[in-house]
């Protein structure tokens, strides 16, 4: 149930970028022992980024036991995407295992190469890694942090969706990750917020951009969500006090993701394109 959910204050130990799972406390829900599937993306190949943990990982999971194969793309935390690979491999699933850096466009590209060799083609592409850090100041700002976030948020969702399109068949989807901070940006997480502001936008273009190829294109809009990127990213006394700030007083976990990223996903959601979908504990996205 909902209202048994962790709630603040938290007491986790702080981490060094991405952040691991295990060293979460509580540890993230990505809906191991709940999620149950119904054959709604039966025998669909999908890509997911960021899909080693965090929303990503509920995703894969969420997928496979709705019956599609999954290449999981993600940057270095190798034991946390051999957990995902787990999970969607007991859903009886296949699983393809990707690591390296989106921040470069040939890599988005050999994403793209493997999940065609190993699948035939593409039916889902989530464009959901992302990179973010927390600073008081522009000044403070590097210009390498500002560049490596457009990189890695923004740039690498154009260049992989731009190598998917040429494979994914009519009634496919892309589904992108934005945020509750493209309305409204957080001061301290300026670079992320503007990506994030950016990935809205993009979607919509895209959306009308590939209508006429019969593909949809949307985007999840996350309030604060309990994710190895929150410990390794923001102060202490944010993570401490992480999800009070919205009408329902905790954050949310991964799995309560999840349902959107499959009902976006599935071939009866055939009108939905060019949405933002927020999921964000009440706050109002406007």
């Amino acid at each position: 149930m909902a209202d048994d959910l962790p709630r603040p204050p938290f007491d986790t130990p702080q981490q060094q970028p991405p952040g691991k799972t295990e060293a979460m406390n509580p540890r993230p829900d990505h809906g191991e022992d709940s999620y149950r599937g119904s054959g709604r993306l039966q025998g669909l190949k999908a890509v997911i980024t960021g899909a080693d943990s965090g929303i990503g990982r509920a995703v894969a999971l969420a997928y496979a036991r709705e019956g599609a194969d999954v290449l999981i793309s993600y940057l270095d935390s190798h034991d946390d995407a051999a957990e995902t690979q787990r999970l969607v491999e007991a859903a009886g699933r296949r699983a393809v295992v990707v690591a390296g850096d989106i921040a470069d466009p040939s890599h988005c590209r050999a994403i793209v190469d493997q999940a065609v060799g190993a699948f035939g083609r593409i039916d889902i592409l989530v464009n959901n890694a992302a990179h973010q850090a927390s600073f008081d100041a522009i000044e403070k700002i590097p210009d390498a942090e500002w560049e490596r976030t457009f990189a890695v948020n923004i740039h690498a969702m154009f260049y992989l969706t731009k190598a998917a399109v040429a494979h994914m068949p009519p009634g496919s989807a892309i589904i992108n990750t934005t945020s509750v901070n493209a309305d409204s940006p957080g001061p301290q997480l300026l670079a992320y917020a503007t990506t994030k502001g950016a990935i809205q936008n993009f979607t919509g273009g895209l959306a009308q951009l590939l209508a006429e190829k019969g593909i949809r294109a949307n985007c999840v809009a996350p309030g604060p969500i309990w994710t190895p990127l929150i410990p390794s990213t923001l102060p202490a006394e944010k993570v401490k006090a992480f999800g009070e700030q919205v009408p329902m007083k905790r954050p949310g976990q991964p799995k309560e993701l999840a349902p959107v990223y499959v009902m976006l996903a599935e071939p009866t959601a055939s009108y939905v394109s060019g949405a933002t979908v927020a999921v964000t504990g009440g706050k109002p996205v406007i």
